[in-house]
């Protein structure tokens, strides 16, 4: 649907409910731009080899597997959980880092990695600190503020970046809706990155 949606000549932003929805709509944009660069937020790095081949914590493992996405031009920011590092195929700059380094600093990793390369940008809510987004299904302590996530995704509005998705918001998991304004305010962010780029 995201293929035929985008030959039309359409945007999409997409929202989840569960992060595996990012690997159908990576198929769907490869299928227009060919293998994408990914800038991922999260505090996993969905590259978990489970029993099951296909769930919410191993698309960014069967992406590259598929041709959708290039690992060497892709990042991944506010991770905070465990994972191979000698076997990671993606750049990582953890929580921490991208919580205390300059937001100039972060910009700049980014754009070093993606380059001019058409991307594909995948916001996992729980890369906020709870804190920020107490309202999603796996919370981690520890991650970025929403203020220095939307001041990052400030800086890379001028990235060819060819489409978006936000997850993992659960609503019901928070009685102040606290997320679904992050969740809100940071795809608002999106469109008006989006608009930026007047393509």
């Amino acid at each position: 649907t995201v293929a035929t949606i985008l030959k039309s000549g359409a945007k999409t932003l997409c929202f989840g409910g569960d992060h595996f929805i990012t690997l159908p709509l990576l198929r769907g944009y490869a299928q227009n731009h060919g293998e994408l660069a990914l800038i991922h937020f999260d505090a996993h790095t969905d590259t978990y080899d489970e029993d099951e081949r296909y769930n919410h914590g191993s698309m960014f493992r069967r992406a590259p597997d598929e041709g959708l996405v290039d690992p060497a031009r892709s990042i991944q920011v506010g991770i905070r959980t465990d994972y191979d590092v000698a076997e990671h195929p993606y750049e990582v700059l953890d929580a921490l880092e991208a919580s205390e380094e300059s937001v100039d600093v972060i910009v700049d990793a980014i754009r070093r990695r993606v380059g001019n390369e058409p991307a594909y940008l995948s916001f996992d809510i729980d890369c906020l600190d709870p804190a920020f987004a107490p309202g999603t299904g796996t919370p981690v302590v520890g991650g970025l503020s929403t203020a220095r996530a939307l001041a990052i995704l400030q800086g890379i509005a001028d990235l060819n970046i060819v489409g978006f998705d936000l997850v993992e918001v659960a609503p019901a998991y928070d009685h102040a809706d606290i997320t679904a304004l992050a969740g809100a305010s940071l795809a608002l962010q999106f469109l008006y990155m989006r608009a930026s780029r007047n393509d």
